[in-house]
C-alpha cells in the first residue's frame, strides 16, 4: 500500500491543496491526516471539507481538540490562543462534530499513526530530541510510527536519527507540516510510504505563501502569523 501522509494543515488552504495536487501525481493508495487540521490559518471550514473528502483516516490534533473547547486549559501562547478563539468562532457546527469524533490513535497494516507522542497520545507530548524519540520508540509495538505535531521532519530509530527507513530497525517518522513548517525551511512538507517496498520520501514544495498570509492578516488574525509562513518559523 502507498500512503500519503499529512499532518498540521493549520487552516492553509492555499499549502494543501497544493500538496494534494502532488499527491495525486504520485498515485497512491490513500492519504492519511494526522491532525490539526485548524489552528492559525484563514481557513478551517474549507480545509477540512477537503480533508473530509480525501483522507482515509484522520487522526485528532491539540488544535482540532483546543478549537472545539477555546477556554479550556491549553498550553498555547497569547498568539495561538488568538486563533484558537478565532476558529472556534469560524468553524461550521457539520465540522465541528467532525472533529469530535476524531480519533487518537490508528492502526494501518503495520504502521501507527498519531498526532504526537505514542507515549501518551492525549497529553501532547513534542518530540523534539533524539531522548524523546527513544522514549516514544519504546510505548509501541508497531513497526514503523507516524506523527506530527512539531513541525519539524525527521526520522528516527533506536540507533538514533536516521536518513531512511528499513526493516531491519523499528522507526518513528515525522511528516512534517503542511500549512505551518518549523524548520527554517517554508516549504510544505509530508510523507510518502510504502508499505510494499518499505520505503519513505519526504515530499517538500512551494506553495502561494504570500496569498495564505495575505488571508490570515485580512481575517484580522495576528499578523506574526502571516510573516512566519515566509520563513518557516
Amino acid at each position: 500500500m502507498k500512503l500519503a501522509i499529512i499532518s498540521d494543515i493549520h487552516g492553509n488552504l492555499e499549502a494543501l491543496t497544493k500538496a494534494l495536487s502532488i499527491i495525486d501525481e504520485k498515485r497512491v493508495d490513500e492519504i492519511v491526516c494526522l491532525g490539526d487540521v485548524v489552528g492559525y490559518g484563514a481557513n478551517p471550514n474549507e480545509c477540512l471539507d477537503l480533508v473530509r473528502k480525501r483522507c482515509s483516516v484522520v487522526i485528532k490534533g491539540n488544535h482540532d481538540e483546543a478549537a472545539l473547547d477555546p477556554g479550556g486549559p491549553h498550553d498555547f501562547n497569547p498568539i495561538a490562543q488568538q486563533a484558537i478563539d478565532w476558529t472556534a468562532g469560524a468553524l461550521i457546527p457539520e465540522n465541528r462534530d467532525y472533529l469530535r469524533a476524531r480519533p487518537m490513535v490508528c492502526r494501518i497494516e503495520e504502521a501507527l499513526l498519531v498526532h504526537s507522542s505514542p507515549r501518551s497520545p492525549e497529553l501532547w507530548e513534542y518530540v523534539v530530541s533524539t531522548e524523546n524519540a527513544l522514549d516514544a520508540l519504546r510505548s509501541f509495538e508497531e513497526r514503523i510510527c507516524f506523527i506530527g505535531h512539531t513541525h519539524v521532519p525527521g526520522i528516527f530509530s533506536p540507533s538514533g536519527r536516521s536518513k531512511t527507513v528499513t526493516k531491519e530497525e523499528r522507526h518513528l517518522v515525522n511528516v512534517g507540516s503542511i500549512g505551518q513548517p518549523r524548520d527554517g525551511n517554508p516549504m510544505l512538507a509530508f510523507g510518502i510510504f510504502d508499505s510494499d517496498a518499505w520505503s519513505y520520501e519526504l515530499v517538500r514544495s512551494e506553495y502561494d505563501i504570500l496569498r495564505a498570509a495575505e488571508k490570515i492578516i485580512a481575517a484580522g488574525l495576528p499578523r506574526e502569523l502571516g510573516y512566519r509562513l515566509m520563513y518557516g518559523m
